[in-house]
């Protein structure tokens, strides 16, 4: 469950943050300022039937939000039956009996975004933002998988996601660190307990699973009296209710979900247990069972996870990290549920520190806190951190956005504004409510886990269920009632509207008097501003012989300027509620402000010290090196990281800027020896204003902006170097097809990644060639995932893309799929990519959905300001003119299967491809000998 995190209301002004005089002075909006921002007007209904509807007009764009949530989720299977909840999520994609085939593709058509479904321990949710015009065929499609779904749910539709979920537990188990979702769940609560099993259950129980047995797990749980309709946007109440009454109002009411008894277990005695699994470093846990959503002590608890472990400036960062240095992260944090949660703490050993020490470092800290409890300054910085995170997820009006917040308000507290009552509790929060609710929990036995290096302790295949479930009780009987509304006809799917206008906001530029760029658009529907300070350079203007500068930089910059320490800037950031950090790119470094409109002049100041006067210091160096390099073992033992390392050497070739990791990280050998001159030169030649461009997307305007960025970035003098270029003239290596098998022994799934260097860069026209791709691999529905997942079910999803680089571009093929059918995956890819390209193209059925659900996507598409800050910066960096937004639809509806045919044959060469398997040798190498290509095995870590 994404509960709110409600935090504290306390204080208006924090103190100094430094002493030193050229500190950036740090004085912000009072917290109850930003709480007034925090509104979500709705107006509520209930239909005969039992539905609940919640509505909230937001006119900002032509979309509307539909949010439907059941109240059932893994908590309520009985014994035999863990992972049915989830099973059925995946079920209620698959069609129903007025719209037979897969739900994403009349989805698609209408240009749906932020259309999934997800399934927690107390909940199932599904959802999707549509085009105005859409709404009606969102409704009948929502309406038709609640009241009309069991006709079309068959044998066949069952094995296959059956599979398909089969193969997800296996991903999700082959990550490092991947089986501590059993330890803690399995340790925490004891057999029989509804917390005690994964959602996503056991393979035997998945394995068992009948036809009928669903089809009465659906007739149980999904009746629209047990089910929230929130609808959010361009709709008002009066439209809303008149259609929901037209496609909901016929469903007849099924049998209320009941009540599930979820006691807080405490263990009887510390446990203490230690595994082993392929990770870069030792990880420390401490773990607690505490109370949900239903307790009060659940809002203090979350507040003291966040001290703890949460904020930048947290107790353990400053106490493991920053000071002691014996780990290299260190967190702490409540998951809370509707009836339970966890308390976790979690530190990463640094190579060479004792686990012990690190382990009792945790428990100081935590002691400290449950003794003392926060101090007033650590509840205020927390107030204003969760305040901006509210206020920023409340741009969008789907997604993870305004309309779930209104109905996890209801689900789980009967009250869709409970978001305020939080912050009003919250307000009230003293230290005293805080370290007593810790200690109240946290000073019962503990589990205390150590997860260390090694060959991995166990598999997931066995685990996920509970054998010890009460058995299944038959639902109590409901009395048939007479339809009060006659059912809608169903007879067609409603048509997909209009492509609406995307109202892209106007682009405006200037430039400050030291020439830097600048480039805004105005959004206002909440008083935030993004700003991006964007830099031409990126991981491509790496040194060749020093891969991974710009990564460490960046994490050194990350920790104190000169006139602000590590603690000090992160104390800053979360005083005035910002969110700011670098981000490394492959062609751009750029630096990243979130700000609330109150504070935005003093957090334009803070980002201006933070780019401008990085400390580089030499000790927080060797801090952030151990990080790095942390971060590169990492790498190495994660499936898709590790092959990512593996292909892009192999294509591009070793002297290219793009020939090496693309995350930046760089190779272990190089990051040691990277000096502090070395960044500060790096520092001074690439990060300078006449290489900058500053984009400004938000509540504000130009004229209001640009007085605060001349202060704050318009004294920069110029660089008086010659401007460094990156250099693009090592040659292509000649494609060499072959298979790069990484052996991974015990893998319970192989990952699969294949590419090519495409003869296109990202300053080229691509339009036409990524909509092929879309047909291709790129969408949920195009061939290579409909053969691997829809119809084989060998794996949980499978996609091609053609990445952004402004040089030459990379086509991809990603393919995680089960260990016996990894050949024959490779086979269908091949074939897929064969076909496609040959004798079977484009269809006008594929070119039509591919096209017209692009053009009507766009508005969606551009909802929030960081959609819109994300668009311009690909304007700018890539060449295109300032309407290129507005013109694709224009474009799309011009498209020709043949159009498509021609730009993907140009382009995409499947006999150029090198594929790259993590996998266990011993059991795909021989699949893998018969594909035709030469095989190259190479020793996993």
């Amino acid at each position: 469950m994404a509960s709110l995190l409600a935090l504290p209301v306390l204080l208006a002004a924090v103190p100094a943050l430094a002493a030193d005089p050229a500190a950036p002075q740090i004085k912000a909006a009072p917290v109850a300022d930003l709480v007034k921002a925090v509104d979500i007007p709705y107006e509520r209904f209930t239909l005969p039937n039992g539905l609940t509807v919640l509505v909230h007009t937001d006119r900002k764009a032509p979309v509307v939000a539909l949010s439907v949530w059941y109240k059932v989720g893994s908590k309520n299977e009985p014994r035999g039956k863990t992972g049915f909840a989830h099973l059925f999520e995946h079920l209620m994609f698959n069609g129903s009996e007025n719209a037979p085939d897969d739900y994403f593709g009349p989805l698609k058509e209408v240009g749906a975004t932020d259309a999934n479904g997800t399934t927690w321990f107390d909940r199932t949710n599904y959802y999707e933002t549509v085009p105005t015009g859409a709404l009606d065929r969102a409704l009948m499609l929502e309406s038709d998988r609640m009241g009309h779904l069991l006709g079309a749910v068959t044998q066949e539709k069952l094995d296959n996601q059956r599979g398909v979920v089969q193969n997800e537990k296996r991903q999700g188990d082959n990550a490092p660190f991947g089986l501590i979702e059993y330890e803690e769940y399995e340790t925490l609560y004891p057999a029989g307990n509804p917390y005690h099993h994964t959602t996503i259950g056991s393979m035997a129980d998945l394995d068992s699973a009948s036809l009928a047995d669903v089809k009465g797990w659906f007739r149980d749980h999904y009746g629209p009296n047990n089910a929230i309709l929130v609808l959010a946007g361009d709709i008002d109440t009066a439209t809303a209710k008149a259609k929901v009454e037209k496609w909901f109002g016929a469903i007849p009411a099924g049998p209320a979900v009941q009540p599930v008894n979820v006691p807080v277990p405490t263990l009887p005695a510390p446990i203490t247990r230690t595994v082993q699994d392929r990770v870069a470093t030792t990880r420390v846990y401490r773990m607690w069972a505490i109370p949900g959503l239903d307790n009060p002590d659940y809002l203090p608890l979350q507040v003291g996870g966040l001290i703890l472990g949460g904020l930048a400036s947290s107790r353990l960062d400053d106490a493991l990290v920053r000071g002691a240095q014996t780990a290299v992260a260190a967190s702490a944090h409540a998951d809370v549920f509707a009836q339970g949660g966890q308390f976790v703490m979690e530190a990463d050993v640094k190579p060479g520190a004792d686990p012990a020490k690190v382990g009792a470092a945790l428990d100081s800290e935590l002691t400290r806190l449950m003794t003392d409890g926060p101090t007033a300054d650590e509840l205020a910085r927390a107030a204003t951190t969760f305040a901006a995170s509210e206020i920023r997820s409340l741009e969008s009006v789907g997604g993870g956005g305004k309309a779930s917040t209104l109905a996890e308000g209801l689900l789980y507290s009967g009250d869709p504004a409970n978001y305020r009552k939080e912050l009003e509790a919250a307000a009230k929060l003293t230290p005293a409510a805080v370290r007593d609710a810790l200690a109240k929990w946290l000073k019962r036995p503990v589990f205390a886990l150590t997860v260390v290096p090694g060959e991995r302790t166990g598999s997931g295949e066995a685990r996920g269920g509970d054998a010890a479930l009460p058995p299944a009780v038959a639902a109590p009987a409901v009395m048939a009632a007479a339809a009060t509304t006659p059912d809608a006809d169903r007879s067609k799917i409603p048509p997909a509207g209009d492509v609406p206008t995307l109202d892209f906001p106007a682009i405006e530029r200037t430039s400050l008097k030291n020439g830097i760029k600048v480039v805004f658009a105005r959004r206002s529907a909440v008083p935030i501003v993004s700003v991006r300070v964007s830099f031409d350079a990126g991981y491509a203007a790496d040194p060749l012989g020093a891969r991974g500068t710009t990564a460490l930089l960046l994490r050194l910059m990350n920790e104190g300027t000169t006139s602000l320490n590590s603690s000090a800037l992160a104390r800053a950031k979360e005083t005035l509620g910002a969110s700011i950090s670098g981000v490394g790119l492959p062609d751009s470094t750029a630096f990243e402000l979130n700000a609330l409109v109150p504070n935005l002049a003093p957090s334009l100041d803070l980002l201006a010290d933070y780019v401008r006067h990085p400390a580089l210091d030499a000790a927080e160096l060797e801090r952030v090196r151990a990080q790095q390099l942390t971060t590169i073992r990492a790498e190495r033992t994660d499936p898709y990281s590790l092959a990512s390392r593996t292909l892009y050497p192999a294509i591009y070739g070793p002297t290219h800027p793009y020939g090496y990791a693309p995350s930046g990280t760089g190779e272990a050998e190089v990051v040691r020896k990277l000096t502090r001159a070395d960044l500060a030169a790096f520092h001074a030649r690439w990060l300078r204003p006449d290489r900058a461009t500053v984009y400004v997307v938000g509540d504000t305007t130009l004229a209001d902006v640009v007085p605060l960025l001349e202060k704050s970035f318009g004294n920069w003098p110029s660089n008086r170097m010659a401007p460094p270029v990156k250099d693009f003239s090592a040659p292509i290596p000649t494609p060499r097809p072959r298979i790069v098998l990484i052996d991974r022994p015990g893998s319970p799934q192989s990952m699969i990644l294949g590419g090519e260097v495409i003869a296109a860069k990202g300053t080229d026209d691509t339009v036409t060639l990524r909509t092929a791709n879309d047909v291709l691999g790129g969408d949920f529905l195009s061939r290579m995932n409909t053969n691997l997942r829809e119809t084989k079910g060998w794996s949980y999803g499978v996609s091609s893309l053609i990445n952004d680089r402004a040089d030459r571009l990379l086509f991809a093929v990603y393919a995680p799929v089960q260990t016996d059918q990894t050949g024959p995956s490779i086979r269908e890819l091949q074939g897929e990519m064969t076909r496609y390209l040959g004798t079977k193209g484009t269809t006008p059925e594929e070119t039509a959905l591919a096209t017209q659900g692009s053009a009507r996507e766009l508005p969606g598409a551009f909802e929030t300001s960081g959609a819109v800050l994300e668009g311009i910066a690909k304007i700018e960096t890539y060449k295109r003119p300032d309407t290129y937004y507005q013109s694709l639809p224009a474009r799309y509806r011009t498209m020709t299967p043949a159009d498509l045919d021609a730009a993907a044959r140009k382009i995409i060469e499947p006999k150029n491809m090198v594929w790259v398997v993590v996998g266990d040798a011993a059991k795909v190498r021989a699949q893998l000998d018969g594909l035709g290509l030469p095989v190259e095995v190479v020793k996993g870590e």
